[in-house]
C-alpha cells in the first residue's frame, strides 16, 4: 500500500458527509488501516493508553472502546491489564477485522453522537481515539459518554484542534461549570502521525463524571 493510498482513505474518511458514508469509507480500509496506521506512526492509542493507565487502576472493568475501529487499542488494553473491553464502531468492515482478534467481550455497530443501549454507569471507562475528529463525531457525544460511565470512572478521548475548537472545549467547561464532570488532565497539542500539518494538532483529555 502507497502512501498515496493512505492519503487517500484518509482524504475519504474526512470527507464523508454523513455517516453512511463514513462507514462506507471505513469498510473499504478495514483490511489495510492496521499496516497503514503502524506504518505512519499513529500516536493517538500510545498516548490515550498511557493516560488511561495513569488515571484508571489497572484491571478495572468493563471498558467500552468508543469507535474501536480494528481493535489496535483493545488488543493494548489487554496487554496492559484491562481485559474486560467492548468495542463500538460505526463501520462493520472494521468490526469484522476487530473481531478475529478475539480481544473484546462484545461488538457493537454503533454511531457515537447518538442515545446508546447501555445502562446508566455501565461502564468503568471509556478510551476513544481517533474519533472527535474531522467529519466524524463532536461534543454532541459527550452526555451519552458521561451517562454510561460509572461513578469514579474516567472517559479518555484524543481531539482534533477543529473540534476542540468548534464547541468541544466550550462543552466541556460547561458541564464543568454545572458540576457534572472534572478535567482530569489535559495534554499539550500534538500531531497525531509524523508529517501531518501542524497548523492541525490534536489533544487527549481525561474528564471524570462527578458522581
Amino acid at each position: 500500500m502507497t502512501q498515496q493510498d493512505h492519503d487517500g482513505h484518509l482524504g475519504a474518511v474526512y470527507s464523508a458527509k454523513d455517516p453512511a458514508a463514513v462507514a462506507a469509507a471505513y469498510d473499504r480500509w478495514a483490511d489495510t488501516y492496521d499496516a497503514e496506521m503502524r506504518a505512519a506512526g499513529y500516536r493517538h492509542p500510545s498516548v490515550a493508553l498511557a493516560l488511561l493507565a495513569r488515571h484508571l487502576p489497572r484491571g478495572s472493568g468493563p471498558l467500552l472502546d468508543a469507535g474501536a475501529g480494528t481493535g489496535m487499542v483493545g488488543e493494548w488494553l489487554g496487554i496492559v491489564g484491562y481485559p474486560l473491553v467492548d468495542a463500538l464502531d460505526i463501520s462493520p468492515g472494521m468490526l469484522a477485522v476487530a473481531e478475529r482478534k478475539g480481544c473484546y467481550r462484545a461488538l457493537h455497530n454503533i454511531a457515537l453522537g447518538g442515545d446508546l443501549p447501555f445502562a446508566d454507569g455501565a461502564y468503568a471507562g471509556i478510551i476513544s481515539t481517533g474519533v472527535f475528529t474531522t467529519g466524524h463525531v463532536g461534543a454532541g457525544a459527550l452526555p451519552e459518554l458521561l451517562r454510561i460511565t460509572a461513578p469514579g470512572g474516567v472517559i479518555v478521548l484524543t481531539v482534533k484542534d477543529t473540534v476542540w475548537q468548534d464547541g468541544f472545549q466550550a462543552a466541556i467547561a460547561g458541564f464543568v461549570a454545572k458540576g457534572r464532570l472534572t478535567l482530569a488532565e489535559e495534554t499539550a497539542p500534538y500531531i497525531s502521525m509524523p508529517g501531518e500539518a501542524a497548523t492541525s494538532p490534536s489533544r487527549a483529555v481525561v474528564l471524570r463524571p462527578t458522581p
